[in-house]
């Protein structure tokens, strides 16, 4: 197994270095870089200046240009070539896109993720800054849905045919079907104010004055205002995990090691817990690194949006939409590099369920 985890090792930064360069060419041939971003801030101000000045009129409708006869955009027309070169040193372009994605690479590999584009913030001090809110919505959010779906799975999985169990799989329906971030909008409606109820705050992951709380208030104040982020992210997400267990279960008993554990004489529940849950369990143990970094990275965007939670979903969402690269690539390379060890940590919790399992032998 360690010859294994070595080779997986040393395929992170091969596997790293694919993924940066796809994101980089694509970034390359998107319309709209930082430097337009930049000019298009500039004209923008500009033209509100003119605006004021003039009171309005064909001034400012010529100002803010649009698209000329040529389709050339004529923002850039009014702004100084010097300073437009400017921008370009500044944000890097004055270098060819191979020179700068090396250098980028370069800094990368040393962890140096630079500046923001427009925030004028370490990209560093951004994730941090931001971290504990995907942190608390990704962790709590899937530890909850572990706790739920596996317990729920097993028992449909005994009593499958059962009451119970239809019972529950319309609710595992309406989980699977409906998406995470169209219950957080039933929420805000039901008990943040919406429509309905007041009981829940609307945005943020603290109270004012969150410091100065003494510890079982700052506590209460915290999960107060995650309760229903969290119960969105839980309700959209445990139906996959709650059939993946179900399913998992029901074919390991009826395999004839189960048949013949039963036979000996053994309790019902030695057989489930003893022989079927181990084996069970593998499929769903593999499965956590892809659940927990879909929830900390993408599924939990519209519900940050939706209860205005500044976390790394928002951050990176707005990134790609100013083309802050320094940003988006940073936190792409940092996110990648966590997956891919996460990936590599569920394969060794495979082998550690399940000593059989010999990645090494395979490889």
């Amino acid at each position: 197994m360690l010859a294994y985890v070595i080779r997986r090792l040393l395929l992170i930064p091969v596997t790293l270095l694919g993924i940066m360069a796809v994101n980089f060419l694509f970034a390359q041939l998107a319309p709209g870089g930082p430097v337009e971003q930049m000019m298009a801030r500039v004209q923008d101000q500009t033209s509100l200046a003119t605006s004021r000045l003039s009171g309005g009129g064909s001034e400012v409708a010529e100002a803010r240009g649009g698209g000329g006869a040529d389709g050339a955009y004529r923002g850039a027309q009014g702004l100084d070539p010097a300073y437009l070169k400017e921008l370009e040193t500044q944000f890097g372009f004055d270098k060819p896109p191979l020179e700068r994605f090396v250098k980028m690479m370069g800094d990368y590999a040393r962890f140096d993720f630079g500046n923001s584009f427009f925030r004028d913030e370490s990209v560093v001090s951004l994730v941090i800054e931001k971290m504990p809110v995907s942190i608390s919505l990704g962790l709590w959010s899937t530890l909850i849905i572990y706790l739920v779906s596996i317990p729920l799975g097993v028992t449909k999985a005994v009593r499958d045919g059962s009451p119970f169990d239809v019972a529950t799989s319309w609710a595992v329906v309406v989980g699977y079907a409906v998406p995470g971030f169209l219950f957080a909008i039933l929420l805000v409606v039901l008990f943040a104010g919406g429509t309905y109820l007041s009981i829940f705050p609307l945005r943020g992951l603290t109270s004012p004055g969150w410091e100065d709380f003494p510890l079982w208030l700052k506590l209460a104040d915290y999960f107060w205002h995650m309760a229903l982020p969290i119960l969105a992210l839980v309700i959209g997400g445990f139906a996959g995990l709650t059939m993946l267990t179900k399913n998992s279960f029901l074919e390991e008993i009826n395999k004839q090691y189960v048949i013949t554990a039963r036979a000996k004489g053994l309790s019902e529940r030695r057989v489930l817990y003893g022989h079927v849950f181990r084996n069970a369990m593998l499929l769903i143990i593999a499965g956590f690194p892809s659940v927990l970094i879909g929830i900390l990275f993408t599924g939990a965007l519209l519900v940050e949006i939706i209860f205005s939670l500044d976390g790394i979903g928002l951050l990176g969402f707005e990134a790609v939409i100013n083309r802050d690269y320094p940003v988006m690539f940073g936190t792409l390379y940092a996110f990648g590099l966590i997956g891919l060890l996460l990936n590599l940590a569920g394969d060794i919790a495979y082998h550690l369920v399940d000593p059989r399992i010999d990645f090494e032998a395979r490889g």
